[in-house]
Formats: C-alpha cells, sequence, structure tokens
C-alpha cells in the first residue's frame, strides 16, 4: 500500500484544507503501515499567471505547513501519459469546461493537460490509494484509465490507484455558501486562513452571511448559509449537526451565542498551528533539511520507476 497526494502552494492555507484534507492526512501517516507520500505540487501552480518572486514564496509558506516536496520526473512521466491520452478524455474534464472556457483563446496548454499531470503524481510512485475529496473524483478516473492505457499497451505496471474518501463534508465560502471555500477566492472574508489572529477569525464569523431566520437548524437546501457554519462546527468539535443545534435550541440571542462560541472553537483549535509555524519560521534549516530529505527519498523512487518506464516504451 502506498498514499499519495498534493496541494498547490498557490495562496494561504484555509480551514476548507485544514478539515478537507490535512487532518486527513495525519490520521493517514499515523495509521497507515505502507508508504504516504505528500507533495506540494508545484508545476500544477503555472497553469494560471504567477507573479515569480510571490509563488517562490508561496511555495515555501506551504512547506512550513506541511514540509512537503516535489521532484522533477514528474513532467516527464506527463509527456509520455500526455502522448496516450485521449483528447476526449481531457475536454470532458470539469475545470477545463470552466477555466478554460472563460477565455478559450488565451488558455495556456498547461490547464488543459494539468489532469495529466496529475495522474503522473499519482502513477509515478506507483500509489495505491489517493485521499482526495468527491470535487477531485474525475480527474483520478482519469488516472486510472490511463493507467490502464498503458498497462494494457505495455505490461502491468501500475496499481490501478484506488480513492480515500474522508467523511467530511465540504465547506463553503462564508460569504456565498453555494461556493467552496478556496484558496483563490479574492474576497478575503471568505475564508478562515490557518494564520489568522483570534481577532480577525472572530471578524469573519461576525461578518459571515447568513438568513433572517433566528433560530438554529441544518438544512443545506433550504439554509445553505447557516448549515454551512454548523459544518464548520461540528467538524472542530467532533459532534454530530443536531447535537450542535440541540446545543443551541432553547438559548435567547442563539445566533449571537452560536457564532461567539464557534469562533472560540476554531481559535482554540488552530492556536497550535499558529504556535508551529511561528516555531519553524525561526529555523529556516530546518525546513530546507526537511524538505531537501523529503526530495531525496521521493526522487529514487521516482527515479527507479521512470528507468523502467523508458525501457518498456523503447527510449532506453
Amino acid at each position: 500500500m502506498r498514499i499519495f497526494s498534493g496541494i498547490q502552494p498557490t495562496g494561504t492555507m484555509h480551514i476548507g484544507n485544514y478539515l478537507g484534507a490535512i487532518k486527513n492526512w495525519v490520521s493517514l501517516q499515523e495509521e497507515s503501515e505502507g508508504a504516504v507520500i505528500y507533495s506540494i505540487v508545484d508545476l500544477h501552480s503555472i497553469t494560471l499567471p504567477q507573479d515569480p518572486a510571490s509563488l517562490r514564496q508561496s511555495i515555501r509558506n506551504m512547506a512550513i505547513y506541511l514540509l512537503a516536496c516535489g521532484v522533477s520526473q514528474h513532467a516527464e512521466l506527463a509527456w509520455i501519459l500526455g502522448c496516450m491520452a485521449p483528447t476526449g478524455f481531457l475536454n470532458r474534464m470539469h475545470q477545463w469546461k470552466t477555466k478554460g472556457n472563460e477565455n478559450k483563446e488565451q488558455s495556456c496548454l498547461g490547464l488543459y493537460s494539468y489532469p495529466v499531470l496529475m495522474a503522473a503524481d499519482i502513477l509515478l510512485y506507483k500509489a495505491t490509494h489517493v485521499p482526495i475529496g468527491e470535487d477531485q473524483l474525475q480527474h483520478l478516473e482519469l488516472a486510472r484509465e490511463l493507467c490502464r492505457l498503458f498497462n494494457n499497451k505495455y505490461e502491468d505496471f501500475f496499481p490501478i490507484p484506488k480513492a480515500i474518501l474522508g467523511n467530511f463534508k465540504r465547506v463553503m465560502s462564508l460569504r456565498d455558501a453555494t461556493t467552496k471555500m478556496s484558496k483563490s477566492d479574492p474576497q478575503e472574508m471568505s475564508r478562515i486562513e490557518l494564520s489568522d489572529s483570534p481577532d480577525t477569525i472572530k471578524t469573519k464569523i461576525q461578518k459571515a452571511t447568513t438568513d433572517s431566520e433566528k433560530h438554529i437548524s441544518y438544512d443545506p437546501q433550504n439554509r445553505p448559509e447557516m448549515s454551512n457554519l454548523i459544518n464548520i462546527y461540528a467538524e472542530f468539535s467532533g459532534l454530530s449537526h443536531q447535537q450542535v443545534c440541540d446545543r443551541y435550541q432553547n438559548m435567547e440571542k442563539c445566533k449571537k451565542a452560536f457564532k461567539a462560541d464557534l469562533t472560540e472553537l476554531i481559535a482554540s483549535e488552530l492556536s497550535f498551528v499558529r504556535d508551529n509555524v511561528s516555531t519553524i519560521q525561526q529555523d529556516g534549516s530546518y525546513v530546507d533539511s526537511v524538505l531537501s530529505t523529503g526530495a531525496e527519498r521521493a526522487r529514487n523512487i521516482a527515479e527507479a520507476h521512470l528507468r523502467e518506464i523508458r525501457q518498456m516504451i523503447g527510449l532506453r
């Protein structure tokens, strides 16, 4: 068993990343008996224009939070797989149909072939399991299909990766509960970042969009904004949605009390993250050492597999 997952370095880490991926990554790392590889997928970030200096800093900032790494063999395998990937598959990718259709004349090849690079990330390490959210299932299915195409054409080399779907709910924007909380959202008030101070968290929760109803209830269809906040509360507290609602059922000014408690809950949960980040930032050599060691280990696995792939397809 080998688990692989990655995260883009652009933007700032927020509670959607934390609840939706990072907590799950930590659990898998602690519980898995097989190898676990987590990566900052820096090549993915340049499918959209980036300022070089900002990108370098973003990669380092993400490393401080994740202490993950990426290696160059990904790009070579992405080219090999790209030469096998039917364009009909790529035309159906949700990301291309949304971001690419915004301006087809200006959209880059990297955005179009992005799912192939993601497949290369997974297959390069012969990953058997990939922790992902439901929104990434289509990309994983492409990786599985490319895996089958390669194995059928050459030999049974790659294991077909399976999804590890967390039981968490998707965390939505604090300003618009119809969209996912995102690092790229220009509205900073839409997300709670892991680096936010307790005062900033308080402001964002107080100003989070809700409705005119005065009671607390979990109803994603009719009360998406309130349900989103209840979901965040439940994920941080370990309570069920109904237990959260019951806690405030007979309370006067229940919304105010609910938001105050939610603020304290989030601030308390994230305090260890802020403390650890502060400590790591003061020791740049530690970050460099961990990244260097991780990159070397990943590179050894990647290069060994790539040598075999080159042999199979006739490049060696």
